[in-house]
């Protein structure tokens, strides 16, 4: 930990272990994003997919790239980084690493408001994305509200999700049964999580979110930070405990329902990204650049990973990210039980 010193005579510290980490991740997603764009059923070398987005390539690899690959990888990208950021704010609020946004019943009230509008409306695309975010705030608000005695505290928060989070997983099997032939098959789709067919309608509408709301999450990172010491030394450190919970948690609340909106119900990645981003930087707190980098770069990986071992289009990559996710939980819940911590 470094202490820089600015002008007014502030002293300001900087991690320098978790900022060369943080700018490692979001390289390796970067580069990632690049190799991924050059693969398909047309591949294309890492030199051709930079010259092409520079503008510099063939006719036939402009499109492809431009066109087709980029929107693809910029949703998986943003889609990552939110769900990683969202899962370092709720696993901070909680003090709990299973506090996550796809265990505590947002994502699956994301995904209610999708299958509501799917099922019972027959909405488009867009009525479906406005849906998933409605689902999902309407669905934050119930956890806030029912896990409120004198404030919110971690493991309540915890128990009340994996309640809801329970009963919405029934309610969407419900809807499933509901659905006529075509319904059914498209919410299956859905429900898989994949970034097969998004185009530049996904990305512009996350992009300007991710834009609101990265600087208003990383704007309260410090009392994120102090709010992992306890409620009673945040109080004593002049943090406004509830208003800045309930902004943060509004915020993720936010992040993973547009996540969801654009593609879809992606599991475990909300809560790895944390995880593994606090092993990789060694430092406390909440980590959410470094969180969010992790979140982007674990998402594009596995959907180059699931294009190479099973062809394109034929793995949606919301499977190869639950499967690896839940090993992860595995063991998670082994290594806190060996610890003792639960």
């Amino acid at each position: 930990m470094n202490a820089l010193r600015t002008r007014g005579g502030h002293s300001v510290r900087v991690d320098a272990r978790a900022l060369i980490v943080g700018a490692l991740l979001a390289l390796v997603a970067l580069l990632a994003g690049v190799v991924l764009i050059g693969t398909g059923d047309y591949p294309m070398s890492v030199p051709d997919v930079i010259r092409a987005l520079s503008g510099g390539g063939s006719t036939a690899q402009d499109f492809v790239v431009n066109e087709l690959r980029l929107p693809r990888v910029l949703v998986g990208l943003l889609v990552g980084a939110a769900l990683g950021l969202a899962g370092a704010v709720f696993q901070s609020i909680s003090r709990n690493p299973l506090g996550s946004p796809d265990v505590i019943g947002f994502g699956q009230g994301a995904a209610t408001g999708a299958l509501t509008v799917i099922v019972l409306l027959h909405g488009d695309s867009f009525a479906v994305a406005a849906g998933a975010i409605v689902g999902g705030l309407l669905t934050g608000v119930a956890v806030y509200l029912l896990a409120w005695k004198r404030g919110v505290h971690g493991y309540r928060l915890v128990l009340v999700g994996i309640g809801a989070a329970a009963m919405l997983s029934a309610v969407n099997g419900y809807l499933l049964t509901k659905a006529d032939l075509v319904d059914a098959a498209r919410s299956v789709v859905w429900m898989t999580g994949s970034l097969n067919g998004r185009d530049w309608a996904q990305v512009w509408p996350l992009l300007a979110l991710c834009a609101v709301l990265l600087p208003v999450v990383l704007g309260f990172g410090r009392g994120l930070r102090i709010l992992e010491m306890g409620d009673d030394a945040a109080y004593a450190l002049g943090v406004r405990v509830e208003r800045t919970r309930l902004v943060l948690m509004l915020a993720a609340v936010l992040l993973t329902a547009a996540a969801t909106a654009a593609a879809g119900p992606v599991a475990f990645v909300a809560l790895a990204s944390p995880q593994l981003a606090r092993r990789l930087t060694r430092s406390t707190g909440p980590n959410l650049p470094a969180a969010a980098c992790m979140g982007a770069a674990l998402l594009v990986t596995a959907d180059w990973a699931s294009q190479r071992v099973f062809g394109a289009d034929q793995l949606p990559v919301g499977v190869l990210t639950g499967v690896l996710g839940g090993c992860y939980l595995l063991w998670l819940l082994f290594s806190e039980r060996k610890a003792g911590r639960i």
